[in-house]
């Protein structure tokens, strides 16, 4: 493995995916310089926390500090699109939590900077790395499930099925429009459009509140925290929410293959399933997020088969994400740890090399424009074409 110990790096954002980001960094070797929080105090408590020799004061100290290569951005979604820019602007590598900005046109003009910048640009779509999913996308690319014809699964939660479940993605002008889609449902479009090779070209979609007002705790939550819905004083206050908690849609992709997929954050039991089940002329392939280490492979003619995670039985995609040995389980973390290990090759070899899997600025551009079209067929009930939506990336 290349060694990273020369690269460093700074994280904004210092909460539940902040914090796994500092670990898997660690883990690869990457030196992580310091830590961004919501506001100097809380930055700097954090940073002690989890043990980082430093907290910025505000992006310009991140952007100034010569020892960052490659600056990591998990702030809220509202806050991605003026500090990516920043960051490239300023010359150094950015890899951003998703959705990569609150609208397609936004994101257009993030891939013209990016693709400018000439440097690394990825979207932390982190469930491509996990390496069955890899293995999954070989088969596809070697012709072993034949035409793609019918594309299904969900991804559901339960964090936020009370009404005394507060986190900041409940609000439109922090974390967008829509919720359950942008925040879960894009890495089930972003999954299943790298597995397959396929597009979307059109999206019929239904939204759902069913939880129209929520009790908003008077002061921060952490996301997934124990106290969610309460503070040290127990006081809330009520609050109105238009983003979905629920979503159903379904989708023309390019070629004339079909999908119907769902998301929803109030699943009771769900606690993070995300499951994608791809029909092909010849075989067909499922998989399970909450079962990751197993990959279903349906054969007509013969007895189905269950591939555990083994790199002396996976193909060469497969065997390049797999960090542990059979039977060890890699579950989420280990994601983030394989794919910024594959990001970091890139940063250490210049760029973006031939065969790289991780997702790229057009990728998140591509799972805006679906948002966006998702938002106008709720709102008009009809199919939209994601060709209807967005900026040019290419302008």
């Amino acid at each position: 493995m290349t060694d990273f110990t020369s690269i460093g790096a700074a994280v904004i954002g210092t909460g539940f995916i902040g914090t796994i980001h500092t670990q898997a960094l660690r883990r690869l070797g990457v030196q992580v310089r310091g830590v961004l929080g919501s506001s100097a105090e809380r930055g700097a408590l954090r940073a002690a926390e989890i043990g980082v020799p430093k907290a910025y004061a505000d992006l310009d100290q991140v952007l100034a500090d010569d020892g960052v290569d490659v600056v990591h951005v998990t702030s809220p979604n509202h806050a991605h699109y003026g500090q990516v820019k920043a960051i490239l602007l300023a010359g150094k590598h950015v890899i951003c939590e998703k959705p990569l900005a609150m609208t397609s046109v936004e994101s257009a003009e993030m891939v013209r900077i990016a693709r400018a910048s000439g440097k690394v640009a990825a979207v932390c779509y982190n469930i491509r790395f996990y390496p069955l999913n890899q293995q999954a996308y070989g088969m596809v690319k070697a012709g072993e499930l034949g035409d793609i014809r019918f594309i299904s699964g969900h991804y559901h939660q339960d964090w936020l099925a009370q009404d005394t479940d507060w986190n900041w993605r409940l609000l439109a002008e922090q974390g967008g429009a829509l919720r359950s889609v942008g925040d879960i449902g894009t890495h089930w479009v972003d999954l299943t459009s790298f597995i397959t090779g396929l597009k979307a070209e059109a999206v019929m979609a239904e939204l759902a509140t069913f939880i129209p007002k929520r009790a908003r705790p008077v002061g921060p939550v952490e996301t997934f925290s124990t106290t969610a819905g309460e503070t040290a004083a127990g006081e809330t206050e009520t609050v109105e929410i238009t983003t979905d908690d629920a979503a159903m849609i379904m989708i023309r992709y390019r070629g004339g293959a079909r999908g119907v997929m769902s998301t929803s954050q109030i699943n009771i039991g769900r606690k993070n399933a995300l499951k994608w089940d791809v029909a092909g002329a010849k075989a067909s392939a499922a998989w399970d997020s909450e079962t990751p280490d197993h990959l279903f492979i349906g054969h007509r003619d013969r007895a189905n088969e269950t591939l555990m995670r083994d790199f002396t039985l996976m193909n060469q995609e497969g065997v390049a994400a797999a960090a542990l040995p059979p039977g060890h389980v890699e579950g989420f973390a280990d994601s983030f740890f394989n794919f910024f290990r594959a990001v970091y090759a890139d940063v250490a070899a210049g760029g973006r090399q031939d065969g790289a899997t991780w997702a790229t600025f057009e990728d998140g551009d591509y799972e805006m424009r679906f948002c966006d079209a998702v938002l106008i067929s709720a709102r008009e009930g009809r199919w939209v074409r994601l060709d209807e939506v967005g900026g040019d990336p290419c302008s």
